[in-house]
């Protein structure tokens, strides 16, 4: 086995880890109330490019994690960047099902080419009213993938691990409603922000893997409307 080869399989035994854990999960503010069942797929792989990385990134260069940005005009987190996933039918199986299933449906993906390397516990998402199962995939068969339905997702793209665990590209995201003031992880990835429920369950899975670099969390940024779909 290459040396390359030997730290991507390391990183996939990181991620397995995680899934026999229940105390790594990030709590948001605000409890659902009688929530929808929901899943997102949450699914790292190897780039076929390596893109530049900080020397201080201990992960493989080529180790990536699929997102997507959502249609502006759904009513549903508009223009966020995301997780492909969405509410359970009642024709799935299970969490897993539903997430395999709305991946499909939105990137093309092929759901053959996934491992799952396990369902985490569900976490309540108040402002879509779900309880959303985070699916942890790992892509031992990469597949093209592509918005495929642009009324919900407008564009799909694999982003490198080591972008987003730069602390040059983290921030703390503030979100104010209601009088009171939300703070959460972000990211910006050359202009792309993911903050919210994403960039929690991200900010965590690093932290439970060890993949975790520390960066600067008194580096405050406001939630601009564009980005909260205002």
């Amino acid at each position: 086995m290459t040396a390359a080869a030997e730290t991507i399989h390391s990183a996939r035994e990181d991620l397995l880890a995680v899934t026999r854990r229940a105390d790594w999960l990030p709590s948001f503010p605000m409890d659902a109330v009688d929530p929808l069942p929901a899943s997102v797929l949450v699914l790292f792989g190897r780039l076929d490019s390596i893109p530049a990385r900080s020397d201080d990134v201990t992960v493989p260069a080529d180790l990536d994690v699929l997102l997507q940005r959502r249609a502006a005009t759904l009513s549903s987190h508009p223009g966020q960047v995301s997780f492909p996933g969405g509410r359970q039918d009642d024709d799935d199986a299970d969490a897993v099902a539903t997430a395999l299933r709305e991946a499909e449906e939105e990137t093309g993906l092929d759901p053959d080419g996934v491992e799952v390397l396990g369902a985490l516990p569900p976490i309540p998402l108040a402002v879509s009213n779900f309880l959303v199962t985070p699916v942890l995939g790992w892509w031992r068969r990469p597949s093209r993938v592509a918005a495929v339905d642009h009324a919900e997702t407008v564009d799909v793209f694999r982003v490198p691990v080591a972008q987003l665990l730069d602390p040059a590209n983290r921030y703390t995201s503030t979100l104010s409603r209601g009088g009171e003031t939300y703070r959460g992880p972000a990211f910006d990835i050359g202009g792309t922000i993911v903050w919210g429920f994403t960039a929690g369950i991200l900010d965590a899975l690093f932290e439970a893997t060890g993949w975790a670099l520390p960066w600067d969390v008194s580096v405050e940024r406001p939630v601009s409307p564009a980005e909260v779909g205002g």
